[in-house]
């Protein structure tokens, strides 16, 4: 035997299942998925991943806690509203909060092009520690590589974050009900179009700004008053639409909802029309959507037009008593449209 080592690993799923494809630059929507439920799930199989939530819920030592992690690859680094340190901070608590839980403690890696300017890092690293701040939150561990020139389009970061979890309720895409009520917390599509204005020299009479904000709080306070919440989720990649077709899909649930009621700025639409876009699919960085019980509803409403841009906060759809999972939007001019994933992202790079 020669001195190569040598491993006898057991593939989980035969080969010849696996998804015969070429990832594209910013590939998504039904191709991710796809390569999540062939892939990812049949390899790393356990009861915490089929979740399929933002994060996992576990016992330790007697006490809920929940995990989550994610990477940050945005393009520009820095964009109005914010830059990837804040997002990074914001997106990791509001993973969490989307579990309910108290998020608490946070890593970040850095992964660093070789070439970037130390004031740009240093900025981004004030960023961080500011977001930090506000959301309550300590960075406790991390990591730091460096990349040649040309590899690492300036800095990505990765976070891990743990929480702690404030109910006894499982929120969850699986614990969706029929009647429940479907909350938006806000307008769609800001942060996606903000990002793309910078990136296509487009001007408006005011800069649309990113709504990149931690949502902790505005969960905490719906579980502390006692509503009955079935299933959180942030709409970050993929926004609103994709979303709801995977919970849709995880639940195994119709979901109805009205296109009359999803607010987006007139700025937000007329960008969206002039790029091609739908506001629907479009990213948001501090916006989610809340399935609660239907008594609870108007008091959850309540709480989400009170919290810091909540003004725009409605009652957008219902899960209705039909076991079938997709996702069924009443127009604005009254018609039925099928909402499903796209075969691949809008916007590459925005999150």
């Amino acid at each position: 035997m020669d001195n190569a080592l040598s491993f006898n690993l057991q593939c989980p799923i035969p080969i010849r299942d696996y998804p015969i494809v070429t990832l594209a630059h910013g590939g998504g929507g039904s191709l991710m998925g796809g390569l999540i439920e062939k892939m990812i799930l049949p390899a790393f199989q356990n009861p915490l991943l089929a979740e399929r939530h933002d994060g996992a819920v576990f016992d330790s030592h007697g006490r809920k806690m929940a995990f989550t992690t994610d990477s940050y690859v945005v393009r520009p680094l820095v964009f109005p509203g914010g830059d990837i340190g804040t997002m990074a901070i914001n997106g990791t608590v509001n993973d969490l909060a989307m579990c309910g839980a108290k998020p608490l403690y946070l890593s970040v890696g850095f992964i660093l092009e070789e070439g970037l300017s130390m004031e740009t890092l240093w900025k981004i690293i004030c960023s961080m520690s500011i977001a930090a701040g506000k959301a309550g939150v300590q960075i406790v561990t991390g990591d730091t590589k460096v990349v040649d020139k040309g590899k690492g389009d300036g800095l990505y970061i990765n976070t891990a974050g743990v929480g702690a979890l404030a109910t006894e309720r499982t929120i969850s895409p699986a614990a969706v009900c029929p009647g429940d009520v479907i909350l938006l917390s806000g307008d769609v599509g800001r942060h996606g179009v903000a990002i793309m204005a910078v990136r296509e020299g487009l001007t408006f009479e005011t800069t649309i700004q990113s709504d990149c904000a931690p949502l902790h709080e505005t969960v905490l306070e719906l579980l502390q008053a006692g509503i009955e919440v079935h299933c959180l989720r942030d709409l970050t990649r993929g926004g609103l639409a994709s979303a709801l077709v995977e919970i849709a899909n995880t639940s195994r649930k119709e979901i109805r909802i009205d296109e009359k009621s999803v607010a987006v700025e007139d700025q937000v639409q007329g960008a969206c029309e002039l790029l091609g876009l739908d506001p629907l699919y479009v990213a948001n960085e501090g916006r989610f959507a809340a399935f609660v019980a239907p008594q609870d509803a108007d008091r959850a409403l309540n709480i989400l037009r009170k919290a810091p841009g909540g003004e725009k906060a409605a009652r957008i759809g219902h899960v209705s008593e039909i076991p079938q999972p997709h996702v069924l939007m009443t127009s604005c001019i009254g018609a039925l449209r099928v909402i499903d994933l796209l075969s691949g992202e809008q916007l590459p790079r925005i999150c």
